[in-house]
């Protein structure tokens, strides 16, 4: 039997990361509840973040060098936010494609295991620099994706909550987020800068390099390494879903605009 198909939704403005955070618990919670009936649908959340970074389940909320790091940070205009995702520090704003698939992994016969899920979407974003960009990566013993031994491009921090899955991945487009990551050792690696794919790509220039247009291409490629069909999400065809999503758009633009990145 066929798998229904994923249902994808772009958000044009850089969403509140609090608000989104928000909208994954009330999606996932619904998916829950409409699981019993078979109705749930699978979905992919494509956007930007306003500045923020992120401290992931290996960090402690209140111990002090966290609670230093998040001074630091607040004062330059990010926001700072402790998560129950996998991994460490990471950040995500303008610039960057953040990816939130709500899946079912057990819809696949047999139910697909967070191993697998993960190297799926290792394998959507490298094909993406590939087939895209010209953009060849290379094999890191540390979850994501990277240019060489020392630059990274993407990130991959998941959570699996009763087979049904939230956060996801994120890739640089455009230098914009280079210099916020210079503010922190993303995901605890030292000697690892962040790459973007306007500055390694042999296929097109760099001025022509935006988020918007890496959006098809993800998504397809998103799909092909699943192995679902992928289809744009109608708001109006399930009204908990649409309002969830409508809310956090109108919030967005209340919001206006968004700190700049560091000059250091």
């Amino acid at each position: 039997m066929s798998l229904p198909p994923i249902f994808y939704h772009y958000f044009r403005l850089p969403l509140p990361y609090v608000r989104t955070l928000a909208l994954q618990e009330r999606l996932h919670t619904l998916q829950l509840a409409q699981r019993r009936t078979q109705s749930h649908k699978d979905i992919l959340l494509l956007l930007q973040h306003r500045p923020v970074y992120t401290a992931g389940r290996r960090q402690l909320s209140t111990s002090p060098e966290v609670l230093d790091d998040e001074t630091r940070l607040t004062r330059i205009g990010a926001d700072f936010v402790t998560t129950k995702r996998g991994g460490q520090y990471t950040y995500h704003g303008p610039g960057q494609i953040v990816g939130y698939p709500l899946l079912d992994l057990g819809r696949a016969a047999p139910p697909m295991g967070i191993r697998d899920y993960i190297c799926h979407m290792q394998t959507a974003l490298r094909a993406h620099l590939t087939e895209a960009h010209g953009i060849a990566s290379v094999a890191n013993d540390n979850t994501g994706v990277f240019l060489d031994a020392h630059t990274k491009i993407a990130s991959i921090g998941v959570q699996v909550r009763h087979r049904l899955t939230t956060h996801g991945f994120a890739i640089n487009v455009t230098p914009e987020p280079r210099r916020w990551f210079d503010q922190i050792v993303a995901c605890g690696l030292e000697d690892v800068k962040a790459g973007c794919i306007a500055n390694a790509s042999t296929k097109r220039n760099s001025e022509d390099v935006t988020v918007e247009g890496e959006i098809p291409g993800i998504t397809e490629r998103f799909g092909r390494a699943i192995g679902r069909e992928m289809v744009p999400l109608d708001l109006s065809s399930d009204p908990l879903i649409g309002q969830a999503i409508q809310e956090v758009e109108a919030e967005a633009e209340r919001a206006g605009d968004w700190p700049k990145a560091p000059l250091t």
